[in-house]
């Protein structure tokens, strides 16, 4: 037997060691050891990482690599960052965003990220944005899949024209109906967005996406009508509750009432930890507040909790290199999620979890999956997120789309090796 792709001595995220993985028209046909075949092209994993494709499920690529444009974020503070994106709205091209997103996507791929949801802004009467991302998701679609949400970034009812043009976004073909009910005018208007969204998405059979209670205000208690509303209109599952930071500042008593709600409700939780933690807790002195969910006690009721990236090099947020592996690095210190099991879950935040949310079929390192893979430069998962490692070689429909380098250095020091492989550092436990 022949196949078209056989990778050898790999490890698996779920702790199985040492299989091989066999591929043929794309798909996997079998995952074992010592598969007894040839292949076209052989891939030796060498006892290192295969993982299914990294998710990024809160992203927004109408904004990335726009850093500088038409001006640094010299503070880099939330408010400055809505000014600046105040700014450049006005100067938007298709050709710009375009180009910008296709690059960003160069990226994502070469980090094994290969599948986004972004959100794109519909506040811009032109919907330049909504219109170029379109182009980028047919222009993406045979290495990575985008999925879009319809964001009406001003407000749905504080900007005149965002529920014509969330309207109008989603008639274009976006996927995914948005809002960001803690930046309306008041409470109530919050509360109100919340039901005309849900029941916009009942209406079409899409899902729902809501930038929540993004603020450090513990009275801000959108996600709890965004719960009520998806239990109301049957929504279940198809709802995600994106940043949920105030849940940070709220008191315990209240959030043993609300989270209870989100499981019920089965919301998909959408922490972003590399943003969240640094344009939080702006107004604090000490101690500083860092705005993340909370992400432990969600994962104990079985709330599907999946982490986004959320900004790169643009307006908000000066950093990120679309390495979902540094974004599960954060989430781990910022949650306290250093057990063995906890960094496991924080890695399934970034693959299994997010899957789920996107809805992605034929996901997984299993028989009958899509041929879609990365190899990492580290043992296990564990590894991966401590090192936030390397990934050797990316993987789409069975061909190999992007390789890197190992990160091997070179020594000159006496008595010393001459070179060292950092994911070799990996511990050993004792045996008894």
């Amino acid at each position: 037997m022949t196949f078209d792709l056989i990778v050898r001595h790999a490890n698996l995220a779920d702790d199985h060691a040492d299989v091989d993985i066999a591929v043929e028209a794309g798909k996997i046909v079998a995952v074992e050891r010592n598969i007894e075949a040839e292949a076209g092209q052989v891939i030796d994993a060498g006892g290192k990482l295969v993982s299914a494709p990294f998710i990024d499920i809160h992203f927004h690529m109408d904004a990335t690599l726009s850093l500088g444009t038409p001006r640094l974020n010299r503070s880099g503070t939330l408010l400055e960052g809505i000014q600046l994106w105040g700014e450049l709205k006005p100067l938007l091209t298709r050709e710009a965003v375009v180009e910008r997103a296709l690059k960003y996507c160069d990226l994502a791929v070469a980090q094994g990220l290969l599948a986004v949801r972004s959100h794109v802004d519909v506040c811009d009467d032109r919907l330049v944005g909504v219109e170029a991302l379109l182009e980028v998701k047919d222009l993406v679609k045979d290495y990575l899949d985008l999925q879009l949400v319809a964001f009406p970034q001003d407000g749905f009812f504080r900007s005149p024209s965002a529920a014509k043009n969330l309207v109008r976004a989603l008639d274009m073909g976006v996927d995914v109906v948005g809002g960001i009910p803690h930046f309306e005018r008041t409470m109530e208007d919050g509360r109100l967005s919340v039901k005309a969204l849900c029941e916009l998405a009942a209406d079409r059979g899409l899902m729902v996406d809501l930038h929540c209670d993004e603020t450090d205000d513990p009275m801000s208690r959108h996600i709890e009508s965004l719960a009520y509303e998806t239990q109301r209109l049957g929504l279940q599952g198809r709802v995600a509750g994106s940043h949920l930071t105030s849940m940070h500042s709220m008191d315990n008593y209240y959030v043993s009432k609300l989270l209870p709600l989100i499981a019920e409700a089965n919301i998909q939780c959408i922490p972003n930890p590399l943003a969240n933690i640094v344009l939080q807790g702006r107004h604090d002195t000490y101690p500083k507040r860092r705005g993340m969910m909370r992400v432990p006690e969600l994962m104990a009721l079985g709330v599907n909790v999946a982490f986004g990236q959320d900004s790169c090099m643009d307006p908000w947020y000066s950093f990120g290199n679309a390495d979902m592996l540094e974004v599960a690095h954060m989430a781990v210190h910022t949650g306290h999620m250093t057990s063995r099991d906890a960094v496991k879950a924080c890695f399934q935040a970034i693959t299994t979890n997010p899957a789920k949310t996107f809805g992605l079929e034929g996901y997984g390192i299993a028989p009958g999956c899509n041929a879609d893979f990365v190899l990492i430069e580290a043992r296990d998962a564990i590894e991966a997120v401590r090192l936030k490692a390397g990934k050797l070689a990316v993987v789409r429909r069975g061909k190999v789309i992007s390789q890197t380098a190992p990160r091997t250095a070179s020594l000159s020091l006496a008595g010393r090796p001459a070179s060292i492989d950092p994911w070799t550092y990996a511990p050993v436990e004792a045996k008894a």
